[in-house]
């Protein structure tokens, strides 16, 4: 990685540091976060919903077709 000197508002490098503090990371990620943002750089996304669906069976793709036909109230 290369590190780039930038020169900010006062405004604006307050702005970046609040920012910094919410989020609980460093000033260099929210400016790498924003500069990758906003010339459209694609990054790997973190899944939040990870396991969101997790029912704990091991059998759901085998019963797909049984389940959908309950939920939906029609005979297969």
């Amino acid at each position: 990685m290369r590190r780039t000197t930038v020169k900010l508002p006062d405004e604006l490098d307050a702005r970046l540091r609040h920012e910094a503090r919410r989020r609980g990371v460093t000033i260099a990620h929210v400016t790498r976060t924003a500069l990758e943002e906003h010339l459209g750089v694609e990054r790997r996304r973190r899944l939040r919903a990870k396991a969101a669906g997790r029912s704990g069976r091991s059998d759901i793709s085998e019963r797909i077709e049984e389940i959908i036909s309950a939920e939906t109230g029609r005979s297969r």
